[in-house]
């Protein structure tokens, strides 16, 4: 679970902004089952929080902030490719290092994982565990000018781990991603396991336009998901009554004339040095390749289809590319709910009302917060739809706002910061601006009323 993420230098956040998800002691007594126990800690972080703001405003920012944060963690990078960052630009401070400080949860431990970077190098880097209010380091990093990397790793064991802090990697590339791409899983130590498992697995992040991946092997290989999305598709009013899901095995040279050669060749490799000897690529929405190699390779093509009952038992079947764009959308998005009724993870769902109803919107988080009870879920969206914002549904201190000021700096708060009753309908007052993050738009009805506009 995060407890709290603070960014700072990237994109519209300039100064250091904090995302944070700890329980406020304010609204105790209220949804108690909203919140998870923090390890070591008489605190407490929050289930669910949902971020609003003007189109603009720099909510999706922040996604994009943990979505490089993630990708900084994990992936190698090429040799002089540089850091990728993107620094704040209204500002002569461009030069300047951006940071990243993700707090988080995996296992029972409670973990920071952070990095000050430049366009060329990570500067600093730190995955410290948090204990009863004191760091115990897993290890610390810098990176001076020259691209050295100096790393202190009392906290790792193994001769491997100390061989390969000693050696220290790339200056662009986190010592994280060193270790991951370097090492085999069983020189990692039961706190890496539990902190690169949780990047990789664990942290789901959802784009307004992201399709789930593998989401027709998901379908084929479970029946019980296969259920779950069916009823709730069909209890959704999307007009499907249940989908159908079709896996046909096809030839070599079928694949051949569906992919280009570099790509086949490529994924061939994979599936070779691949354990479990098995491949999945999506060729568009709901049309998935997947092939498995056993004594040969086996090559499969899964699609997926949404069943509607026109009369009294006729079924017409139809393409889920053929579907609304919000009932594509659910369908991306349900995923999130059954792995969460089932096991723990944090999915973070930018703009989760595209394409949606607002009702459907409302109930895809009353779902989750009825039904994904204990342990360790969490669902973090950005949003426009105002009917989240309803204190029967929510808690205060899960409401967040995303507002720029006069030079385009985005700034977090949330509801907490504002003294409101507990009765106070908050949807009307937000809408008013009382908190702000709304658009503040100017006259427009002088450029209706003008006539070279009107014309």
């Amino acid at each position: 679970m995060i407890v709290s993420f603070s960014v700072s230098n990237f994109r519209s956040f300039s100064e250091e902004e904090t995302f944070s998800l700890v329980a406020s002691n304010r609204v105790s007594g209220s949804h108690e089952g909203h919140a998870f126990s923090i390890p070591d800690s008489k605190e407490k972080v929050l289930k669910t929080a949902v971020l609003y703001g003007a189109n603009g405003a720099g909510k999706s920012n922040l996604f994009k902030a943990l979505r490089y944060l993630k990708r900084i963690a994990l992936k190698p990078r090429k040799k002089n490719s540089g850091t990728g960052r993107e620094t704040f630009r209204f500002s002569t401070g461009t030069d300047e290092p951006s940071s990243f400080d993700l707090q988080f949860i995996a296992g029972d431990k409670l973990y920071r994982f952070g990095f000050k970077v430049d366009n060329q190098r990570i500067i600093e880097e730190w995955l410290v565990r948090v204990k009863g209010g004191r760091e115990i380091p897993v290890y610390e990093r810098v990176t001076d000018e020259s691209g050295k990397v100096t790393i202190e790793a009392n906290g790792l064991k193994g001769k491997k781990l100390q061989a390969l802090a000693t050696v220290g990697g790339p200056q662009n590339q986190s010592f994280l991603a060193t270790i991951q791409a370097t090492l085999d899983g069983s020189d990692f130590g039961k706190e890496l396991t539990e902190v690169l498992a949780w990047f990789n697995s664990s942290l789901t992040l959802i784009a307004p336009n992201t399709s789930f991946r593998s989401l027709g092997h998901s379908l084929d290989s479970d029946s019980n998901f296969l259920e779950f999305a069916s009823e709730f598709l069909k209890s959704s009013s999307t007009g499907v009554d249940h989908l159908k899901v079709h896996k046909s095995e096809i030839t070599e040279d079928d694949l051949r004339g569906l992919l280009p050669e570099g790509v086949i060749s490529k994924v061939l490799d994979e599936v070779r040095d691949d354990e479990d000897g098995t491949a999945l690529l999506q060729l568009g929405e709901g049309n998935e390749l997947l092939i498995e190699r056993t004594d040969e390779n086996h090559f499969y093509r899964i699609t997926i289809q949404a069943a509607h009952e026109h009369q009294t038992g006729s079924i017409i079947n139809l393409d889920i590319t053929e579907e609304s764009d919000g009932t594509r959308r659910l369908l991306n998005l349900i995923p999130a709910l059954h792995h969460l009724r089932t096991r723990g993870g944090v999915f973070f769902i930018d703009e989760i009302d595209r394409s949606m109803h607002p009702i459907l919107v409302w109930k895809f988080l009353d779902f989750f917060l009825k039904s994904c009870g204990g342990g360790q879920r969490q669902i973090i969206v950005t949003t426009h739809e105002s009917n989240l914002l309803d204190l029967e549904l929510l808690r205060r201190d899960e409401i967040w706002f995303a507002e720029k000021d006069a030079n385009a700096v985005t700034h977090l708060y949330p509801l907490t910061d504002f003294k409101v009753r507990n009765d106070l309908e908050i949807r009307k007052h937000y809408l008013q601006g009382r908190f702000g993050a709304i658009p503040f738009l100017g006259n427009l009805d002088r450029l209706v009323a003008d006539k070279g506009l009107s014309e």
